[in-house]
């Protein structure tokens, strides 16, 4: 595989892979067994301008995944494009996802689904210590990365802290803090801050928020799986902002 192109795996990444790049996909491999799943993806990339799509053996399959759960299907997709932060702050109807150290790529490519499917939000991440951008991170955004409006940055405190000069309101997650997320106007641009499982939001990152919210009232609870908050707090910006 050259160095640029994107591995994609799986029945529905491949499809949204197919469905939004068309012709730009390098090729499409599908399994050679004749099942029913297979030769629709088959028809599908070859409708949609595909240059090339193969029909290969599941051993070729498992070679060229590289341990990424396939299900017949592979795709060669080019590089996703990202946008700058300087742009997205400027937004005036900004809503975004900042993750603060989620690493696991399964909760990585959750919050994207969240992101693209309740509110068409923008998801930003520091380049260290998180999720690379990977084959199981397509996979469990279940497409929707295809969809999705990224922002890597170098410093997640630093960018934090420029869409607050920018005129954004920074929410920090918190299951500690004394205001309810209902409470806090999500109206004008938002970026939503989600810390990991284990540690929460650096240090850093807490101090560039403009203000610290909580999901849920039970004190029993420290904290929600990040794709979980990241919904619950999607939908109650979207929901504010379409009363």
């Amino acid at each position: 595989m050259p160095a640029d192109d994107r591995l994609v795996a799986g029945l529905q990444p491949v499809r949204e892979a197919i469905r939004v790049h068309g012709s730009a996909l390098v090729r499409v491999l599908v399994d050679d067994r004749r099942l029913p799943r297979l030769d629709a993806v088959a028809r599908f990339a070859t409708d949609q301008g595909v240059p090339r799509v193969e029909r290969v053996s599941r051993r070729d399959l498992e070679r060229l995944s590289e341990g990424a759960q396939h299900q017949g299907v592979l795709a060669f997709a080019p590089p996703l494009a990202l946008i700058a932060p300087d742009r997205l702050w400027a937004e005036p109807a900004l809503l975004a996802v900042a993750l603060d150290g989620v690493q696991d790529p399964q909760n990585f490519g959750a919050v994207i689904r969240s992101a693209v499917g309740i509110a068409g939000a923008a998801v930003v991440w520091g380049e260290h210590a998180s999720a690379p951008l990977s084959t199981a991170t397509f996979r469990a955004s279940a497409g929707a990365i295809e969809h999705a409006r990224l922002c890597r940055v170098r410093s997640l405190t630093g960018s934090l802290a420029a869409a607050r000069d920018a005129g954004a309101q920074v929410v920090g997650l918190d299951a500690h803090a004394d205001v309810d997320l209902t409470q806090v106007d999500l109206t004008g641009p938002t970026v939503l801050v989600i810390g990991s499982e284990g540690e929460g939001m650096a240090r850093g990152v807490r101090r560039a928020c403009s203000v610290l919210a909580r999901l849920v009232r039970e004190p029993r609870l420290d904290s929600l799986n990040a794709s979980v908050a990241a919904g619950i707090a999607l939908y109650e910006a979207i929901r504010q902002r379409t009363r």
